[in-house]
């Protein structure tokens, strides 16, 4: 047992507290925990708020019946028939009632399990632990990965890093490609309140349109493309007066093309003139992004997100990251199996790396996008919640972003 590797933190500090004894440390550890049971996943589907515990008997406890729960990183990969409800030591201590199993088996198998007697004074004892809990799974903005069960180097690990930006912000490993999140019931609900994602084929559309980069907004990389190009063109560094004239420039020698007869192989295409306000607005409009991106990266020089002289090259990195994350969300609900989820993740990888040339260089587009999607230069929490994970994720040792190098083969 000593030379046990414990899958995750979790599991490593019930194993110490057992080994030691120390069953206060144990519990509190226990209450900290999320607690995950198995479910049939045809029984949730009809009874999505409902939750059947099955009794099973282990020679541990004497072959008595036992209700049974599972850390996250004792969780085994995900099955379609077989899914996994989020519950905590409170919920156990209040849902248990006299004439159920006299035991809770906690990670049954493992070197950290334990056999809980669940009484009514046992459970005071669950209760007393968890209110004294400082924080109930694992910390947010915080860098977690699976040591077991997870890839730590390889494409798949790469892809998976590309997306660490929400798996730290959530507080989940970052590195869990057999991704069970929250619970089945859990993932369903955010897939469908965040992405409108009900189906199968619905999950498959969304993840394609994020790795084609289909969902950024196509003004914000136009215009960050105006700036990568003048940047090649004259060897450095674009002045934002330059770069506003290049794009109003380039966006009035398009309106003039357009309205130009052209023949193709179909034939002549008719012009489509564009009025004068819709051209004006365009600009306008372009203007108004080359000023809140200047001064998100006024920001983020500011905050340690680019380096003084480094500018954002592109936001793709927003789409192929979520896209990382949709594939296991995607997992987690059941929408697809864990091969699909890996090519996803590993497509997703080499997009990243083709658009970028470094993590930070792929940080920054992350954060540039999400917070001109939804911050509108508040500089709330959009915005605070992605600087302390780009914190994270460039000093942590742990972090993935540390330990796989940029230009790592696919092999």
């Amino acid at each position: 047992m000593g030379t046990w590797i414990a899958p995750s933190i979790i599991e490593r500090q019930l194993y110490e507290a057992k080994t030691a004894d120390d069953w206060p440390a144990y519990f509190d550890a226990l209450a900290r925990a999320e607690l995950f049971v198995p479910q049939s996943r045809a029984y949730l589907d009809q009874h999505p708020n409902a939750v059947y515990l099955q009794p099973v008997r282990f020679p541990q406890a004497g072959s008595a019946p036992c209700f049974v729960a599972y850390t996250a990183g004792m969780l085994p990969a995900p099955t379609p028939d077989q899914v996994f409800s989020r519950h905590s030591l409170s919920w156990f201590a209040h849902r248990i009632d006299p004439g159920d199993p006299p035991y809770l088996a906690v990670n049954p198998g493992s070197p950290c399990e334990a056999f809980l007697p669940s009484s009514p004074a046992d459970r005071e004892v669950w209760k007393f632990h968890w209110n004294r809990a400082t924080e109930y799974g694992l910390k947010e903005n915080t860098v977690h990965a699976l040591h077991v069960g997870g890839p730590l180097h390889g494409p798949a690990a790469f892809g998976l890093a590309c997306g660490a930006h929400l798996s730290v912000r959530n507080g989940l490993f970052w590195n869990a490609l057999g991704y069970h999140g929250e619970g089945y019931t859990k993932e369903r609900e955010k897939l469908r309140d965040w992405w409108g994602v009900t189906t199968r084929e619905q999950w498959l559309a969304t993840t394609e349109r994020l790795l084609a980069a289909d969902m950024v907004s196509s003004v914000w990389e136009f215009t960050l493309r105006i700036r990568v190009a003048l940047a090649k063109e004259f060897a450095g560094p674009v002045d934002t007066e330059h770069w506003r004239h290049a794009a109003e420039a380039t966006l009035r020698a398009n309106a003039e093309r357009a309205a130009e007869p052209r023949i193709t192989p179909d034939g002549v295409t008719t012009a489509r003139p564009r009025s004068k306000a819709e051209i004006e607005g365009e600009v306008a409009g372009v203007q108004r992004v080359i000023g809140r991106i200047t001064r998100y990266e006024q920001r983020f020089r500011a905050d340690g997100i680019l380096g003084e002289d480094r500018y954002v090259r592109s936001v793709e990195a927003w789409d192929y990251g979520r896209a990382s994350q949709m594939a296991r969300w995607g997992l987690g609900a059941r929408f697809g199996t864990v091969e699909e989820a890996e090519e996803a993740v590993v497509r997703a990888g080499r997009m990243c790396r083709l658009a970028y040339r470094s993590w930070e260089d792929l940080s920054a587009g992350f954060v540039l996008g999400r917070c001109l999607q939804f911050d509108e230069e508040e500089y709330g929490h959009w915005y605070t919640d992605m600087a302390a994970v780009h914190q994270a994720l460039t000093t942590d040792p742990g972090s993935p972003w540390l330990n796989l190098p940029w230009n790592q083969s696919d092999r």
